[in-house]
């Protein structure tokens, strides 16, 4: 991670506001049914330090830059005041899908996880062409977070493509695959572009995507890429279309989602910042949820309350703290 010339707050300091929480699932997404994050509060607001539990700690301390940047520095001036969200609907069997779209209220565009183990092709078609069958206009978009190989990735896409999809988000791990997949699907006149998201936000360097020609366009997310400045400085690099994107946060991650999506010079497409709506509660009284289609630019504070009703058990929290510790060592290099 590059040099930030911004002083590190102390250890001690971010002790004295966190607050660990476990927040339970409406449905199943990534695998759990329960989110833990570890929330910061310091001068400038809330901040979220949320890393999935298998990530290393070095990358993690992206992580904690993000939140401290949130929570000790606050965002960049934004340019427009509000955002189109997109609803996301997880790997869930063909009925659910009228379930789940039904928390989301109105909206132009659904995200479909697809590819997810355990699960076939069949299954990815099903639930997309139910999302279909239930939004005719909408536009949907599918998240394979890396799952397919490159000739599967190239089956699934043809046959997916039959419901008009906006685009491919990750369909396998690696850029030169992705360059490949994309190179087959231009190649055979299928209309579907390639989105770049674990190749952007878990590469050391997030820019090789674009160099390597392949990707249309980018899913960013505040957390895994240090920050909403750093996030803008890659975008502003790279030179292609951004998408923006939750890591299943509170409403203190959304809000810095927000920040970026707001701030980007152009915004094209519906950001993936509806995710809210796919936990049974939040944090804060007033949670960032979308509002026909768009979520519109405000602060968060967490609730006492909530804070406590949704803490971690303390064998959780101690896990969190002594990653803290860890991570906040990490990190402390790049700021001296």
């Amino acid at each position: 991670m590059p040099t930030d010339p911004r002083p590190l707050p102390a250890l001690e300091e971010l002790l004295a506001g966190a607050h660990v929480v476990a927040l339970p699932m409406r449905v199943k997404f990534r695998g759990i049914m329960e989110r833990e994050s570890l929330l910061l509060r310091g001068p400038a607001g809330w901040g979220e330090f949320c890393p999935f539990p298998e990530y290393g700690d070095a990358e993690a301390s992206r992580w904690l830059a993000a939140a401290i940047e949130a929570a000790w520095e606050g965002f960049p001036a934004p340019l427009r005041s509000v955002v189109s969200v997109n609803a996301t609907v997880p790997a869930v069997p063909a009925e659910r899908v009228p379930e789940v779209l039904a928390r989301f209220g109105r909206v132009d565009a659904v995200k479909v996880k697809v590819a997810e183990r355990g699960q076939t092709l069949d299954d990815d078609a099903a639930r997309v062409a139910a999302v279909r069958a239930a939004l005719p206009d909408a536009a949907i978009r599918v998240d394979a977070n890396g799952g397919w190989d490159v000739p599967g990735a190239v089956e699934a896409l043809t046959r997916l493509a039959g419901v008009g999809l906006e685009y491919a988000e990750q369909p396998v791990p690696t850029i030169d695959g992705l360059a490949e997949v994309r190179r087959r699907l231009r190649a055979a006149g299928t209309p579907v572009l390639i989105a770049a998201d674990e190749s952007v936000r878990k590469e050391s360097d997030p820019l090789r995507v674009a160099r390597a020609g392949a990707a249309d366009l980018l899913v960013v997310k505040v957390a895994p890429l240090g920050g909403v400045r750093r996030a803008l400085d890659i975008v502003a690099q790279a030179g292609l279309p951004a998408v923006v994107s939750s890591a299943l946060d509170t409403s203190v991650g959304i809000r810095a989602g927000l920040a970026l999506a707001a701030a980007l010079p152009e915004l094209p497409y519906a950001c993936g910042l509806g995710t809210v709506s796919l936990f049974e509660s939040d944090i804060t009284t007033d949670p960032l949820v979308a509002d026909d289609g768009a979520i519109r630019l405000r602060d968060v504070s967490a609730d006492a309350g909530l804070l406590e009703r949704y803490a971690a058990s303390g064998e959780r929290r101690d896990w969190w703290l002594a990653r803290l510790h860890r991570v906040h060592a990490l990190l402390a290099p790049s700021r001296t």
